[in-house]
């Protein structure tokens, strides 16, 4: 019976843990101590704009390197508005801006590559 309890008690801790970390996600200027946390939310939040975009490009129609090219200028700027002007993190604290930049780029560029292929074929395809 303990042995529910405390598995039920870690779950229940773990989920605070989760929506603890959603709320500094969008919190401007959060305390981040936990480095790993911070990037942890910066992947996630990538793949969901690898995501979007991936659904936007494939709606638009946008083709071949343009729509590559753009993912990234976009992706990019979206993560570096984030850490600098809305969360103000001090990059150095992260290994410098490019190990910022980089954490879970290529996981959403397949996320944006799969999402832009189903979308883009299932409208347009002959």
């Amino acid at each position: 019976m303990s042995n529910v309890k405390r598995k039920s008690g870690e779950k229940i801790s773990s989920d605070l843990s989760k929506m603890a970390t959603l709320a500094k996600a969008f919190t401007a200027a959060s305390d981040w101590p936990d480095k790993d946390e911070f990037l942890d939310v910066i992947y996630w939040f990538r793949q969901i704009i690898g995501l979007v975009i991936g659904i936007a490009w494939g709606i638009v129609p946008i083709k071949g390197l343009l729509g590559i090219v753009l993912f990234f200028a976009v992706n990019m700027a979206v993560i570096y508005v984030y850490f600098s002007i809305f969360q103000k993190v001090d990059e150095e604290d992260y290994g410098g801006i490019s190990e910022i930049l980089k954490e879970g780029l290529m996981t959403s560029f397949a996320t944006f590559l799969v999402a832009w292929i189903i979308v883009y074929s299932a409208l347009y395809a002959d």
